[in-house]
């Protein structure tokens, strides 16, 4: 007999491997019906994988973070395979979930155009109708590397070829669709209750600008249309608070070719800005604080010593001043 525990402590008794997806079942159909993923003893798994031995679980819906991730996971491998069926000599590159939704990123020979996402957008949801299952499978490092071959996949190639020795390689099958993928998905494409794809940018592959550049589609998942319309309306309703529309709407601040964003604040920003200044210098004062002012470039050595050189680096900016290495501070610490 195999033992699963449940989140609250409750012990289900099955006779050899189970499915998770029988398990959930079992705990209750309305919550296999909104089940996204699950924990097995702490490691996010699908719904299709099998317990093979005594363990606990906690299911997880979209109103979990690693639920919402699972969803829009699958939802970047409709939008892949949406655009295969579109366009077949597509290349596909990479596709995660991302806090607001997931991305794609592919190598077309042609842009991608808003009126391109509308049509890849209706034939996500004929995916999505269609209820395709997700079966997940693994290859060998070899039969990985040339089943990718065959189907043209030079990206897929080169991240098989990155992978550790002895590293699983798995991919995820929906309908005529595979991608390689290390999971977790929900169950079927038809999970993925409402889509929407929003824009498209330009992303250099790996994130190398000596790489090329590819288009990253960016869209968003729910398991309700309702949650979907309510995401769509906040994003409009931030458009009108944009800071950047603002700024050049009130006459506050103007973004140049020569500081891309850095703001030139004009008179009535910088009425604004003073005031903004003046209460939080106030408000600190009130309780009990006291100003100092410190460099804005620093020796190296500083962060070295502080340690951001070790974990932000990538992301300072460095000058020689005096044949000294020396660099802009990187957060709003004071040296």
């Amino acid at each position: 007999m195999i033992k699963v525990t449940l989140k609250d402590g409750k012990v289900l008794e099955f006779e050899g491997s189970v499915k998770v997806e029988e398990v959930v079942k079992k705990i209750g159909m309305g919550l296999y019906k909104a089940a996204m993923a699950v924990k097995i003893d702490g490691e996010l798994k699908d719904l299709m994988t099998e317990i093979k031995k005594d363990c606990s679980i906690e299911v997880l819906t979209f109103e979990d973070e690693d639920g919402r991730w699972t969803l829009r996971h699958t939802a970047s491998h409709i939008l892949a395979q949406a655009v295969k069926r579109l366009y077949p000599n597509v290349k596909l590159a990479i596709g995660p979930a991302i806090d607001t939704g997931f991305y794609y990123d592919f190598d077309a020979d042609f842009p991608i155009t808003p009126e391109m996402l509308e049509t890849i957008e209706k034939e996500m949801e004929k995916i999505i109708k269609e209820d395709l299952n997700l079966e997940r499978f693994e290859l060998p490092r070899q039969e990985a590397i040339k089943f990718m071959e065959d189907l043209g996949e030079s990206y897929k190639v080169e991240l098989i070829k990155d992978l550790p020795e002895g590293e699983v390689i798995s991919f995820y099958k929906q309908g005529e669709f595979t991608d390689l993928c290390a999971g977790p998905h929900v169950l079927s494409t038809g999970r993925v209750k409402a889509v929407k794809l929003l824009s498209v940018a330009g992303a250099y592959w790996r994130g190398d600008e000596k790489n090329k550049m590819l288009q990253r589609v960016y869209g968003t998942a729910f398991t309700k249309k309702s949650e979907l319309e309510e995401y769509l309306k906040m994003l409009e309703e931030a458009k009108k608070r944009d800071h950047r529309k603002l700024g050049k709407e009130l006459d506050l601040f103007s973004i140049h070719e020569e500081g891309p964003g850095f703001p030139f604040f004009h008179p009535k920003g910088m009425v604004v800005r003073n005031m903004l200044e003046d209460f939080w210098r106030k408000e600190h004062t009130k309780r009990g604080y006291k100003e100092i002012k410190t460099p804005i470039i620093l020796n190296e050595e500083l962060w070295h010593q502080s340690g951001h050189w070790d974990h932000y680096k990538e992301n300072m900016y460095f000058t020689k001043i005096d044949q000294m290495d020396y660099a802009i501070k990187p957060m709003n610490c004071p040296g």
